[in-house]
């Protein structure tokens, strides 16, 4: 099994910056990429952005530009830059990572709350 665990997040103006981040441990060698999901309320929970073992990343459209993920493997954490933050990118935002085993997001941090305010 693989704990994620999160911190940051919190409360910006619209425009602003703020950044997440997650720690892997556990079974982390069954780990391939991992990324950041979001869920605003009354929606679906979207992909925001992902990063491989290799360092290959992915974006939302929505958010090219201005996030940026990175990962420290030696840490086992990956972390994501927000800037130039929107009132719709208000949502919990989940960790979670990519099963070598299963190929698919299997492990799931606890979520953390980002509130853009206009």
């Amino acid at each position: 099994q693989v704990q994620l665990v999160e911190s940051g997040g919190g409360l910006v103006q619209a425009g602003g910056s703020l950044s997440v981040s997650c720690t892997a441990s556990g079974s982390t060698f069954d780990i391939n990429a991992m990324g950041w999901y979001r869920q605003a309320p009354g929606k679906q929970r979207d992909l925001v952005a992902s990063i491989g073992n290799g360092g290959t990343t992915n974006y939302a459209d929505s958010v090219k530009g201005r996030f940026t993920i990175s990962r420290d493997n030696a840490k086992n954490t990956v972390y994501l830059q927000m800037s130039s933050l929107k009132p719709e990118d208000t949502a919990v935002y989940y960790c979670a990572a990519l099963s070598v085993r299963h190929l698919r997001w299997t492990y799931w941090g606890q979520g953390t709350q980002v509130t853009v305010s206009s």
